[in-house]
C-alpha cells in the first residue's frame, strides 16, 4: 500500500495533486454522492453507541431520514460526556483528545479518532499544496521544506495537525514542538522568527493579525535596526545585508519579502480578506484562506487561484440553516430551524453551518455556531464547478440594529479600514442610550487622529457606503447610530497582560471583535 510520504516522495506531480486536490475536480452532484455515502457509513458505525443513541432517536437508513429524525445539536448535549472525556459513550476510541476554545474562556474537549486525524491532515495538506501552487495542478511543496507556522502546542487541534502534516510531507517546522512545549505563544513566534532568519523560509502560516503585525514592525523598525549578537550568525548577517542593500537600492524600508522569498502563505482568521492586499506587500505573496474548525477539520480552502472557498466533501457532512430560519431560532429558541444541503444553497445568501461527523467522530448535526455567505454556484473561469462561499461571522456575533440591520465584524472592519485611520485594536458592540439603540466602538487609535467627531464622521460615510442597510437605517430613523469611544495609548496590551496574568486560555487573551461583555468594557476602559 502506497503510503502518504511515499506520495510526496515520488515526485509525481500528477499523482500528488489527484490525491489531494482532486475534490476540485467533482460536480455537484458528484460532491453530494460522496457526502451521502460517508454519512451512511458513519451512521452504520457509531449508531449503537451510548452518546449517538442518546442524539439519534431511531436509526435512520438514508441520509433524508437521518435529517428528518435527528435534531440539530450543540456543544452543550456532548458536554457530559466529552468535557469528562468519557471514551466509553464513543463509538471509537479516539486517538487523541484536543482543546479548544469556546465562549466566556471554556475549554472544549474534542476526540479525534485516528482515520479523522489522517483525513484532516490530508485536507491541511491540500491547502499547503494549493498555497504553493501558481496554476492546477502545479505542485511546488516537497520533502525538505522548511515551514514557519504561529501555532499552539498541542494538545490544540492545529497543534497537533500540525505535527502529522509535517511528518507526512517530510517538512522541518520552525520552532518544533518537541521541547517548546512550554513556551508561550508570543515566544515561540520569536523563537520561530530567528529560525528563519537562519534557514530560510518556504511555507508560512500564522494567523493574519500576527502576520500584519510583524509586517509593520519590519517596515517601521528597519531604519533603526540594530546588529545583536543574537544576529551575528553568518547565515543571518549574509541575509539581512543582502535584504538590506536591495531595499536601499529602491528606497523603501526592509520587509519581511525582503528576507525570505516564501513559495506559499496560508492566512487563517476572519479578516484575511480584508488585509490581502497588506500580506502581499509584506509577504510577497497572495495569501491562501482556509476556513477550519476543531470539531470537523478543514471544512473549505481557497483553489490555486486564491479566490472563493471550495467546501471540501471528506471531512464533514454539510448542511445549511438559511438565514431567515437562524433569525427565526434566534427569536424563538424552541423553533427548529429547517437545513439545505450544498445543492440547495443560493447565491447571496447567508448561512448557518451545520456538520455531522464522519470516521467515528460523535457529533450529529453539530451547529458549530459560524454564518458563511455563498458567493456563487462555480468558478467558472477556474473550472470549479462546486460552491463558493466566504466565512461572514460567528452566529452569536452580529450586531442586530432596530431589527432593522445585522452588522458583522467582515463589514466593520471593512469599514475601518476604508477609513485608512490607524488603530492598535477594537470591539463593538450594541448599547442603549437615551432610548436609542446604538453601535458602540472602542478603539485604540494610532498616530495623531484622536478627534473623535472625526473618527464617528469618517466611519459613518463608511459604513454607509458599504452597508445598503445601515445606510437605510440611519436615513429612516434621521439618527447616526454609531458612537466612537477612543481609548488611551496601551489600553489593549494592558488587557492582554490582565489575562495572560490570570491564566486565560491563548484564545481569550484579547476581548472578542463583537459583543464584548461588560466586564471587558470595564477592563479596557482607563481606572
Amino acid at each position: 500500500m502506497v503510503t502518504q510520504d511515499e506520495v510526496f516522495a515520488s515526485g509525481n506531480s500528477a499523482h500528488i495533486w489527484q490525491k489531494y486536490c482532486g475534490f476540485l475536480d467533482l460536480s455537484t452532484e458528484q460532491f453530494m454522492r460522496l457526502q451521502a455515502g460517508l454519512l451512511l457509513e458513519q451512521i452504520d458505525q457509531i449508531a449503537a453507541s451510548p452518546l449517538a443513541r442518546k442524539l439519534m432517536p431511531s436509526r435512520p437508513r438514508t441520509v433524508e431520514e437521518f435529517r428528518r429524525l435527528t435534531p440539530l445539536t450543540t456543544y452543550a448535549d456532548y458536554a457530559p460526556d466529552l468535557s469528562a472525556r468519557n471514551e466509553s459513550a464513543l463509538a471509537v476510541k479516539p486517538a487523541s483528545w484536543v482543546c479548544t476554545s469556546g465562549r466566556g474562556g471554556s475549554i472544549k474537549w474534542i476526540p479525534w479518532t485516528e482515520t479523522a486525524m489522517e483525513i484532516f491532515a490530508e485536507a491541511g495538506i491540500a491547502a499547503g499544496i494549493l498555497a504553493c501552487a501558481n496554476q492546477k495542478g502545479e505542485v511546488r511543496v516537497r520533502s525538505g521544506m522548511r515551514a514557519l507556522a504561529n501555532l499552539a502546542s498541542p494538545p490544540y487541534g492545529s497543534g497537533l495537525l500540525c505535527q502529522v502534516m509535517i511528518e507526512k510531507m517530510g517538512v522541518t517546522l520552525m520552532p518544533p514542538f518537541a521541547g517548546t512545549e512550554t513556551l508561550e505563544f508570543a515566544a515561540r513566534t520569536q523563537l520561530g522568527f530567528k529560525m528563519g532568519l537562519r534557514n530560510g523560509v518556504d511555507l508560512l502560516s500564522s494567523l493574519t493579525s500576527v502576520l500584519i503585525k510583524m509586517g509593520e514592525n519590519f517596515s517601521q523598525s528597519s531604519g533603526q535596526m540594530k546588529l545583536s549578537r543574537g544576529l551575528l550568525h553568518p547565515r543571518i548577517l549574509g541575509r539581512l545585508v543582502a535584504a538590506w542593500v536591495n531595499c536601499k537600492i529602491q528606497r523603501r524600508s526592509l520587509l519581511p519579502r525582503d528576507l525570505w522569498p516564501i513559495k506559499g502563505l496560508i492566512a487563517y482568521g476572519m479578516d484575511t480578506d480584508l488585509y490581502r492586499e497588506q500580506l502581499r506587500h509584506y509577504w510577497g505573496r497572495e495569501p491562501l484562506e482556509i476556513y477550519a474548525a476543531t470539531e470537523s477539520g478543514t471544512i473549505a480552502t481557497q483553489a490555486w487561484n486564491k479566490k472563493g472557498l471550495t467546501f471540501i466533501p471528506y471531512t464533514s457532512f454539510y448542511e445549511f440553516i438559511p438565514e431567515e430560519e437562524w433569525l427565526q431560532n434566534r427569536q424563538n429558541p424552541r423553533y427548529q430551524p429547517s437545513t439545505v444541503l450544498l445543492n440547495q444553497v443560493q447565491p447571496g445568501k447567508r448561512y448557518e453551518i451545520v456538520i455531522t461527523s464522519y470516521y467515528g467522530m460523535p457529533f450529529l448535526r453539530y451547529r458549530i455556531g459560524d454564518l458563511i455567505r455563498i458567493t456563487s454556484l462555480e468558478d467558472k473561469a477556474a473550472g470549479i464547478h462546486l460552491p463558493q462561499m466566504v466565512f461572514v461571522s460567528r452566529a452569536d456575533d452580529l450586531i442586530d440594529l432596530a431589527g432593522f440591520t445585522r452588522l458583522d465584524e467582515k463589514t466593520l472592519g471593512a469599514a475601518l479600514l476604508q477609513t485608512g485611520f490607524r488603530y492598535e485594536d477594537w470591539t463593538a458592540r450594541k448599547e442603549s442610550a437615551n432610548g436609542k439603540n446604538r453601535l458602540k466602538l472602542y478603539i485604540e487609535p494610532k498616530g495623531n487622529t484622536t478627534n473623535t467627531v472625526i473618527w464617528e464622521e469618517q466611519l459613518h460615510q463608511a459604513l454607509s457606503a458599504i452597508s445598503e442597510d445601515y445606510r437605510d437605517l440611519s436615513r429612516m430613523l434621521e439618527y447616526q447610530p454609531l458612537e466612537v469611544r477612543l481609548l488611551p495609548e496601551g489600553s489593549f496590551q494592558r488587557y492582554y497582560k490582565d489575562r495572560q496574568q490570570a491564566g486565560a486560555d491563548l484564545a481569550h487573551l484579547k476581548p472578542p471583535h463583537m459583543n464584548a461583555s461588560d466586564l471587558m468594557i470595564n477592563k479596557l476602559l482607563p481606572n
